[in-house]
């Protein structure tokens, strides 16, 4: 089965995090089939310093 990384910025609690685990192995077993157990989920928060997007750091006010 497979295995998911997941990088997000930092700032989900740790129940978002349960239930996004939850609905990715759910659907991940209605479609593919197998167990739940199979399914590995790895959750990377991701600084605002250490992330940008367009050369802006998350870190920086936005418009």
């Amino acid at each position: 089965m497979p295995t998911y990384h997941i990088e997000m910025l930092e700032g989900r609690t740790v129940e978002q995090k349960k239930q996004l685990a939850e609905a990715i192995t759910r659907v991940t077993v209605e479609i593919l089939g197998g167990k739940p157990d199979a399914v590995d989920i790895l959750i990377t928060d991701i600084k605002r310093e250490n992330w940008a997007t367009g050369g802006k750091l998350w870190s920086e006010p936005r418009d």
